[in-house]
């Protein structure tokens, strides 16, 4: 998979989008902050990125955080938390067992993984990811493959999200939502899974219900995936 990054978009037929959007202002300080997560000791990532490059790269559609932004069509709220894996090459991820056999990716191949969480505008490190894919199907043609994955994504004393579903590595994906604990006790509802960079970062947009509204860490204006993103280095 790839590596973390955290904060808080196509939502099935169920979802209701919002009429109006409003563009973030980017901000990103030299120095990055740590959520109070008494869990993580790990240095944050050094983001050698130029500010105005992100902007002129920030959509004007860009999603703003905030819980109350979306409400399903039966009035349950939808909360919105976006986060960006990022694999740092620092914890042995991933790694990837070739049960087959074979030369070529093939069914039944595991590839567990553990990668680190950032917010969504890239400001502070929220957690980790841990999990494992399982390949269904390589798609040569497509120059990707098919995996089911079952993962978690970890928010120190928050307590974590439970995903599960078929990951794509060439295509946007939507995983189930299953479960949680902590602040996501009984929380239900999917998340978009966007590649940037296989296996190294990838960008994640929860839809969440079931769940009180999300502590204000939560709630900051995300910085969109995009090319600057993409090519700076860790």
């Amino acid at each position: 998979m790839s590596s973390s990054s955290f904060s808080l978009r196509t939502i099935s037929s169920f979802y209701t989008k919002p009429s109006n959007t409003k563009s973030s202002q980017l901000n990103i300080s030299s120095k990055s902050t740590i959520l109070p997560f008494s869990s993580l000791t790990t240095p944050t990532l050094n983001l050698n990125i130029n500010t105005s490059s992100l902007n002129s790269y920030q959509s004007n559609k860009s999603f703003i955080c905030k819980s109350q932004a979306y409400q399903s069509s039966n009035s349950v709220k939808v909360q919105e938390l976006s986060v960006y894996e990022i694999n740092e090459k620092d914890r042995g991820s991933p790694a990837y067992l070739r049960l087959s056999q074979k030369n070529v990716n093939t069914l039944n191949d595991l590839v567990p993984f553990s990668n680190k969480l950032y917010s969504g505008c890239l400001q502070k490190r929220v957690g980790i990811t841990a999990g494992i894919c399982v390949l269904i199907q390589n798609k040569a043609e497509k120059k990707g493959d098919i995996y089911e994955a079952i993962y978690s994504f970890y928010f120190g004393d928050y307590g974590h999200i439970y995903v599960q579903g078929s990951y794509l590595t060439y295509e946007d994906t939507y995983l189930v939502v299953t479960g949680g604990t902590g602040i996501f006790e009984g929380v239900y509802g999917q998340v978009k899974l966007h590649q940037i960079v296989f296996p190294f970062k990838l960008f994640y947009t929860f839809y969440l219900m079931g769940i009180k509204d999300l502590p204000h860490e939560f709630l900051v204006d995300p910085i969109e995936p995009n090319d600057v993103i993409a090519c700076f280095t860790n």
